[in-house]
């Protein structure tokens, strides 16, 4: 809980006494690798933490095979906004790619919060500008350059992720083949 606490306190919108209260709120929810954060077809009413793991997103194309979208790393919050804010059914899933660590909290929980702790909304405001800036420049090398190129840049940018996360979600998540991914990592030997 401690990565949940040091992120609350982001733009230190919030004091120390809000952080604490608000942090009780969050309940820990291991999740297995391979197991569910929420799952397609169902209404996120949850926003998340990643406190320790990795989540991915995926959702499956017209053919059925799973497109990952987006990998959230530890110190990151997360939550499938369309169906969070609409109440609609998810057509997103998130998975734990390993064994994880998340911090949950209910939607009606976080309402209540930004009621009580008005700061709250504003912290919440700011992380989701900041999360959608990062996503922007997290996937801005997904449409330039060869499958080569877009492989040594995810090395680059996330050697963690290069090292956990299995390669068809990583060739998924590049737009290319495991096929394809796999000749490259030889092509590069010893220099991956």
């Amino acid at each position: 809980m401690e990565k949940l606490k040091s992120m609350l306190k982001f733009g230190a919108i919030l004091s120390d006494s809000d952080v604490d209260y608000i942090a009780s709120k969050f309940k820990n929810k291991p999740i297995k690798a391979i197991e569910y954060f929420s799952e397609i077809g169902a209404i996120s009413n949850h926003m998340g933490f990643v406190e320790q793991g990795i989540i991915r997103v995926y959702k499956p194309d017209s053919a059925g095979n799973e497109i990952t979208k987006y990998f959230f790393r530890e110190n990151q919050f997360f939550a499938d906004l369309e169906s969070y804010y609409s109440a609609t059914p998810s057509s997103e899933a998130f998975q734990a790619v390993v064994d994880s660590e998340v911090y949950a909290i209910h939607k009606l929980v976080v309402e209540k919060l930004c009621e009580e702790v008005p700061n709250f909304f504003i912290f919440l405001k700011s992380v989701a500008e900041a999360a959608l800036l990062n996503k922007i420049k997290d996937t801005d090398f997904l449409n330039f350059g060869d499958a080569k190129t877009k492989y040594l840049e995810f090395i680059r940018r996330y050697a963690t992720l290069a090292q956990q996360v299995p390669q068809q979600y990583i060739a998924s998540y590049l737009k290319i083949t495991p096929q394809s991914l796999s000749r490259i990592r030889r092509e590069l030997g010893s220099r991956r």
